[in-house]
């Protein structure tokens, strides 16, 4: 699982004051795109501490749930929950909890107290699980016992969990466009890159969680076009070594988008609902269209070069696009709201599909 997909989960939770209205389930299908499944529980009260503290852990556990995670990728989780413990809920005592074995599902179970933190915990560790592809037999594991331990019941998540394997099936790769011709190679792989760029940071506006966990296929796709844009064709495993080359995590970033939602305090549903009007999160959309940018870019001049940049100069790319994206991110924000409000979880499935 990424880094990304773990922070990204706990920014959805939200230290929001404000009542929790209409605890419904999102899923897919209808013809405006959505049917909706009432969850266990008519509780309006937002999660305390506690509760955030207990959630946090429960994605950290969905984290490390296939023992496959590598130093960098614990090293990064490591960091983000330390830099979200001057927030005031000491996330860096629960990462240390999980790791010396203090933190069970059984602790979960026993802090997690309403049924609509329940249910969101569930519903990040899902996101968290499947954020770098399938999941494992080990992760269904810990799912299967993670759903027990909470006394969730299967219908109210079977929705969430099977999209969330939907989104992250490894599907061989469909060219959806012709190739891109030689003569306007660049100016549309550009263009290619800012509109993912412009699609991400919208993800990160919408109120669901599937839509932050849409991001890293989403990310994989510019990349396999790019490189088809320059003649290579690319597999997933060679898509996700670039990704981990440059420091882009896949489980890490989905956790750390879902962690800056759940400190960020903004007025959403417990499980990742809205709950009046679109209110966005700025800081993760800013995340997400700048490292989309700068992955783009890092790729772009690594497979114009017929792949000939070293690590250690991928990276450095990668550094300095990051800070490109990051000061051209509020010169699209109009774009990306305006994206945010003209896609669906419906939408997302075939864009992560389709080359």
């Amino acid at each position: 699982m990424s880094i990304l997909a773990l922070d990204a989960a706990l920014l959805r939770c939200g230290l929001s004051n404000q009542p929790l209205q209409n605890r419904l389930s999102i899923g897919i299908g209808t013809e405006s795109g959505m049917y909706h499944t009432p969850v266990m529980s008519n509780e309006t009260l937002p999660p305390n501490q506690q509760e955030h503290r207990a959630i946090v852990g429960v994605c950290v556990l969905a984290a490390f749930a296939d023992g496959a995670q590598s130093e960098t990728e614990r090293a990064r989780i490591q960091q983000i929950v330390n830099g979200f413990s001057e927030e005031g809920l000491d996330l860096a005592s629960v990462y240390q909890d999980v790791l010396g074995g203090k933190f069970s599902l059984a602790t979960a179970a026993s802090q997690l107290q309403t049924p609509a933190a329940r249910s969101l915990a569930y519903e990040m560790a899902v996101c968290v699980c499947n954020a770098d592809g399938t999941a494992t037999d080990a992760e269904r594991k810990f799912l299967s016992d993670l759903h027990q331990a909470l006394h969730l019941e299967t219908s109210a998540t079977d929705s969430h969990q099977q999209t969330a394997q939907t989104l992250a099936y490894e599907a061989p790769p469909v060219i959806g466009a012709p190739p891109v011709s030689n003569q306007n190679r660049e100016a549309e792989v550009d263009s290619m890159i800012l509109n993912a760029s412009i699609m991400n940071g919208a993800l990160e506006v919408m109120p669901h969680t599937l839509a932050t966990m849409a991001i890293v296929p989403l990310q994989m796709r510019l990349v396999y076009r790019i490189g088809h844009a320059y003649g290579f064709e690319l597999d997933r495993g060679h898509i996700k070594d670039f990704l981990a080359t440059v420091g882009v995590g896949l489980t890490s970033q989905v956790f750390e988008g879902f962690t800056r939602q759940l400190i960020g305090g903004f007025a959403r549903g417990l499980t990742g609902r809205l709950i009046g009007g679109l209110l966005g999160d700025a800081a993760g959309s800013a995340v997400a269209f700048s490292s989309t940018y700068a992955l783009g870019h890092v790729a772009k001049k690594y497979y114009a070069s017929g792949r000939t940049l070293t690590p250690g100069q991928l990276k450095d790319v990668f550094s300095t696009m990051l800070q490109n994206g990051r000061s051209m991110q509020g010169r699209y924000s109009g774009d990306i709201l305006q994206r945010s409000r003209q896609v669906n979880l419906t939408d997302l499935l075939p864009l992560t599909k389709q080359q």
